[in-house]
């Protein structure tokens, strides 16, 4: 594949401009990061989201990696592909959205205890859109985790995250945050020291609430 330009205005254009539901047509029921990622991704679940809580599972799949032991009051997956999310056993409701499209959240404000956004941002064309949203629909204090490893969709990632390296990806995301009005803002490796493992980081940032929420198109 030939270079994207990066330049501020090519930052979120992709090789394939197609539109997103033609890529996600067909369910991929696999999993994108190795057993020592996903441990890691439970884990910070485990420490950071409510056990009675409301949780978001933004760009979610057939699965979503959260601890097996807690049964939270509400789990809400919000994806690309119906089948997939159909075949999450851990989702009490889900809706097929794309916030590409369109990134003002389907929910209502202060709806939800924390969000997971795992090994998926690189694909958003309109991250600050979607991340001050999600500020909306969680309460106050809230935490989103934003958690990604060195794997991509080519085709699919946006140009300003196939120009950084992994400290670039999480200072990226970290300015992501910033910049949609979410504070106490925490940068984790949470990589395993195993040979050949996937790389691990996590980005966490708390809610502070509908600041300058998107409005529905």
């Amino acid at each position: 594949m030939a270079e994207l330009p990066l330049t501020p205005e090519h930052y979120f254009r992709r090789y394939d401009e197609t539109p997103d539901e033609e890529f996600y047509v067909t369910p991929r029921l696999v999993t994108h990061i190795d057993e020592y990622a996903i441990a890691a991704v439970t884990q910070l679940y485990r420490e950071l989201f409510p056990v009675r809580g409301a949780i978001l599972d933004l760009m979610s799949s057939w699965v979503s990696h959260l601890p097996p032991e807690v049964s939270y009051p509400r789990v809400v997956g919000l994806g690309m592909n119906a089948q997939e999310l159909a075949a999450n056993p851990r989702l009490d409701s889900w809706t097929v959205h794309d916030l590409n499209r369109n990134p003002h959240l389907p929910f209502a404000d202060g709806e939800f205890d924390a969000a997971g956004i795992c090994v998926s941002i690189q694909y958003l064309t309109r991250p600050l859109d979607v991340l001050r949203d999600l500020g909306r629909v969680l309460r106050v204090g809230g935490p989103v985790l934003i958690t990604f490893s060195n794997r991509c969709f080519p085709t699919k990632a946006v140009a300003v995250w196939q120009a950084l390296d992994d400290a670039g990806h999480s200072h990226l995301v970290q300015r992501y945050l910033e910049m949609a009005g979410w504070s106490d803002i925490e940068l984790l490796d949470r990589s395993a020291q195993m040979p050949d493992a996937d790389p691990l980081y996590a980005v966490v940032g708390r809610s502070s609430g509908p600041l300058s929420s998107t409005r529905p198109e």
